[in-house]
């Protein structure tokens, strides 16, 4: 739910989003549950994480060129 709140999403589209980026390689997700509530846990992998960083990169590089 906090993931889905921050992004605004909804559950069909932060679910088929969340697939793409689990076919990528970049987050493992995590199904379990808290007592009899369902959980899912998404984490960022290290390519995921390489890829972040890459992005953010390149960013910055086109921020810094249009200064």
């Amino acid at each position: 739910m906090e993931l889905k709140a921050k992004v605004n999403a909804t559950d069909g589209n932060l679910s088929t989003h969340l697939s793409k980026l689990e076919e990528a390689k970049y987050v493992r997700i995590e199904k379990k549950f808290e007592g009899k509530k369902p959980l899912t846990l998404v984490h960022l992998t290290k390519q995921g994480r390489n890829a972040w960083i890459a992005y953010l990169n390149r960013i910055h590089t086109l921020l810094s060129a249009a200064e």
